[in-house]
């Protein structure tokens, strides 16, 4: 369970933003579809119906505070594929993939990219004792 103390406070300013927030215009007769809300509606109604998954980080260590990581470890491998035109075939793809995620692992405990690969090279996989 969350920290009674910290769900109170952003309930709180929630509700202070809900009352800064610009009315919403009316829906105009005879016009179909959602109404245009303003810039600040968006994000405040997506942090009001997410707020458990918000504050979990809060609640637990484990958890980061953004999911972003798994999208640049995605964008990378889409980058390298747009600048050298394609991988050529599915074992260089794989090859990349592999290699990449070794060094993202690495660079997660702590050790440089370069001496990551030092490692590998020397056959030494020891790294933290999993």
């Amino acid at each position: 369970m969350l920290p009674a103390n910290l769900q109170k406070r952003y309930r709180n300013i929630m509700t202070r933003g809900a009352h800064e927030l610009p009315p919403i215009p009316p829906k105009p007769s005879g016009k179909r579809g959602k109404i245009a809300k303003s810039d600040a509606h968006n994000p405040h109604e997506r942090m009001k119906k997410y707020e458990a998954a918000i504050l979990l980080f809060a609640k637990d260590p484990e958890v980061a505070f953004t999911n972003n990581r798994a999208e640049q470890d995605l964008r990378m491998a889409k980058v390298k594929q747009k600048v050298s035109g394609c991988f050529r075939t599915q074992i260089y793809a794989q090859a990349y993939c592999r290699i990449s995620s070794y060094l993202q692992t690495m660079a997660n405990k702590g050790y440089n990219p370069l001496v990551a690969i030092q490692m590998a090279l020397a056959g030494d996989f020891d790294y933290g004792g999993e």
